[in-house]
């Protein structure tokens, strides 16, 4: 990989400190040395990603990704930390950016809300990069509409045992738990469902289906068959999964954000390296004032995301407990800017750009999925409007 172009002025923006401008630094020179060389088979996407895990933990960066009581970096989850690795790993290698990702997301709920037990059977694990941790919310028929999930549980002496499917499940088949949300038999809506740690060797749990994706990135369907897990698995309070969810998605929408403008950098990157060193009509591509117009669109889009991105992360950080509206506007922005600044990535690069293997091609591949996980564009585009409506429905 040569060497990337990187803007790092927004490093000293208010909304970031010394110390935030240190991590991005150190991990952009650790991801110069350290992933130059991953593979990108799919057939080997299962194994790059546990080794990327173990190469995250042994260089100390999952320490972000749990409190500092069970090994992690900050006293709790320092959003803006999160943002600045997912955005700097994207940048360099897709698939490191969801290895680490996917420690944060999907031990995200105990780190919130588990209790001591349970945080430390698993979190010193997933910090270290020893246990691989997955998030197990949706189904085939209750993607956006969480609260119409189906798979369920009932109590059975001091058991739990559940029955159901999820799907598109990250980590799926590698992991070795899962924070499974499910609902109490005979419940409906939001306030039956509770969240369920299930090791990956618990009784009745088995990997139906691999899913193959654009990106290659391990991803399962689960099926859950009369699966047994201790009653104590259930994480905080029986019937406040459906909170925990959201709360959850909160930390980590934003940081989906980051991710996609790691994407987007990358692809500005090899946009303007390719628009300046080739000649078009005897001149530089970049005498255009087409591409002018396509790069000057691409600047101005990132740092947009960015200000979303690290307004909504200080917010989380520092102001409020609950970021909806802030962080479905950086998720919303981010991801839908970065597929268009990759478009324009591959219209610059003409035919080469769509040459399996290329950088912006395979930059399509991995922003597409973005713009769904963790809350489609559409559900943020609702979920923005109904927190602007609420002054007015208040005064009614």
């Amino acid at each position: 990989m040569s060497k990337m172009l990187n803007d790092q002025t927004y490093l000293d923006w208010p909304f970031l400190n010394a110390d935030h401008k240190k991590l991005a630094l150190d991990l952009d020179a650790w991801c110069t040395e350290n992933l130059t060389d991953i593979s990108h088979d799919r057939d080997k996407a299962d194994e790059t990603c546990r080794m990327l895990v173990q190469k995250l933990g042994q260089a100390g960066w999952l320490r972000y990704a749990v409190p500092k009581a069970y090994g992690g970096a900050h006293d709790k989850l320092d959003v803006r930390s999160l943002c600045l690795i997912r955005e700097t790993l994207a940048r360099h290698d897709g698939l490191a950016d969801f290895a680490f990702a996917m420690q944060g997301l999907g031990s995200g709920t105990l780190s919130l809300f588990g209790n001591e037990d349970q945080k430390q059977a698993y979190l010193t694990a997933v910090g270290r990069g020893e246990k691989i941790a997955a998030f197990a919310l949706s189904e085939p028929h209750a993607g956006s509409d969480v609260a119409a999930l189906s798979t369920s549980f009932r109590e059975e002496g001091d058991e739990l045992i559940l029955n159901g499917c999820k799907t598109w499940i990250s980590n799926g088949g590698i992991a070795d738990y899962y924070t499974v949300f499910a609902r109490a038999e005979g419940t409906s809506g939001s306030r039956g469902i509770s969240a369920i740690l299930v090791d990956a060797t618990a009784p009745g749990l088995t990997i139906a289906e691999k899913i193959e994706v654009t990106a290659p990135h391990p991803l399962a369907k689960l099926d859950f068959k009369d699966c047994r897990v201790p009653k104590s698995a259930i994480i905080g309070e029986t019937g406040r999964g459906f909170k925990y969810a959201m709360a959850t998605l909160d930390v980590f929408r934003t940081t989906v954000g980051a991710a996609s403008m790691g994407f987007a950098k990358r692809a500005m990157d090899e946009a303007a390296k390719r628009a300046t060193s080739r000649q078009i009509f005897g001149a530089p591509m970049t005498n255009l004032q087409i591409i002018q117009s396509k790069l000057g669109d691409m600047a101005l889009n990132i740092d947009a995301s960015a200000l979303l991105i690290y307004r909504a992360a200080w917010t989380k950080d520092c102001v409020a407990d609950r970021v909806t509206r802030e962080a479905a506007m950086a998720k919303l922005y981010a991801t839908e800017a970065a597929q268009k600044i990759i478009d324009d990535a591959i219209q610059i690069f003409g035919g080469q750009g769509v040459v399996f293997g290329e950088t912006v091609e395979r930059l399509y591949r991995e922003i597409r999925s973005l713009r769904i996980y963790e809350g489609a564009s559409e559900v943020q585009k609702i979920i923005i409007a109904g927190q602007a409506l609420i002054p007015y429905t208040l005064e009614k």
